[in-house]
């Protein structure tokens, strides 16, 4: 097994998760714990709450924290094409498998998103808020514009988490869904009050989407109940894990060496959930950990190439 390198003073570091219980802490709480193992003493781990979207990486570029997880890589892509990903790089990518979707109450008489400009003042939709930050409701409002929906006409029901919007589409008090965490078990439960019907945002959608570096994806048939073909929708997979490009090279390198030499700590946590459902895609390959939407941190790319798939050592532990 590859050797950590070595750092030869204490350190500092911030880092920046979710808002505390969910995938982007828990990265955050594993990548502490391994980095703190191989620190000298003296060292000082924190991990700040964050959402997950541009608060992050706006808290990189005023070097309020160190590192960062933002979700999904195809916005970082598109913010850097816009400019604002300025002074940052990657320490590479932890693999997720998501998508943004949209279901609506199966009585709706719709096919698509853009028949929703003909009843939009029928529709209730749960999503989240295109507040400068969240990039879930970014993607959503920017999607139903370039769809030909008027926002005015629509009523929103909001919230900064999945679960709650989930909740009020279950419950009946909205009619169509626009959100992601589509692996967890609330989605294959949306039917349970009513028939629900699953909607492609169409091409002129999909294609701006590309345009800026968003890419779309597919949801296989049957992965719902109820979703009989696969359904072409916008990517939103993959944890980003992002630096300034100023980190120190001996701390980028460690924390990329316990990215890839450490990996199964952190896969230990999902294997209950199968492969496919899990917010954690398993088995974490290192190839795939280095494919990020910003360039590399230099000595990240180093260490990257140094490890190549390194494998830990049979039966070495899963904690220490």
């Amino acid at each position: 097994m590859s050797e950590a390198p070595a750092l030869r003073r204490p350190i500092t570091l911030h880092l920046r998760g979710d808002w505390g219980q969910a995938n982007l802490h828990r990265i955050c709480g594993w990548l502490a714990q391994e980095m703190g193992d191989r620190a000298p003493e003296g060292s000082r781990f924190a991990i700040w709450n964050g959402r997950g979207g541009i608060d992050q990486i706006e808290a990189l570029r005023a070097g309020e924290v160190d590192i960062a997880l933002v979700t999904p890589t195809a916005a970082v892509r598109t913010l850097d094409r816009a400019g604002k990903t300025e002074g940052l790089a990657s320490l590479g990518v932890i693999g997720q498998r998501d998508r943004l979707v949209v279901a609506v109450d199966a009585s709706l008489p719709v096919t698509t998103v853009a028949d929703f400009a003909s009843i939009a003042d029928q529709l209730t939709v749960a999503t989240s808020p295109d507040d400068g930050v969240n990039l879930i409701g970014l993607a959503a409002h920017k999607a139903l514009r370039i769809a030909g929906v008027d926002h005015e006409k629509l009523t929103f029901f909001y919230d900064e988490r999945p679960f709650p919007l989930l909740d009020r589409f279950i419950e009946g008090k909205a009619n169509v869904l626009i959100h992601e965490a589509v692996m967890t078990p609330r989605w294959q439960q949306l039917d349970s009050v009513r028939p629900v019907r699953y909607l492609p945002w169409g091409e002129d959608v999909l294609r701006a989407f590309a345009a800026e570096g968003w890419q779309d994806a597919v949801v296989e048939a049957g992965y719902f109940p109820g979703l009989t073909e696969d359904l072409r929708t916008l990517d939103f997979s993959d944890f980003a894990i992002l630096c300034r490009q100023d980190l120190d090279d001996d701390v980028a390198a460690l924390a990329t060496w316990c990215l890839v030499m450490t990996r199964r700590a952190l896969e230990a946590q999902y294997t209950h959930l199968p492969a496919d459902h899990s917010p954690v895609t398993y088995p974490l390959v290192p190839a795939d950990m280095a494919r990020s939407p910003l360039p590399l941190h230099p000595a990240a790319a180093r260490m990257y190439e140094a490890l190549g798939d390194s494998e830990l050592a049979d039966g070495a532990p899963l904690w220490k």
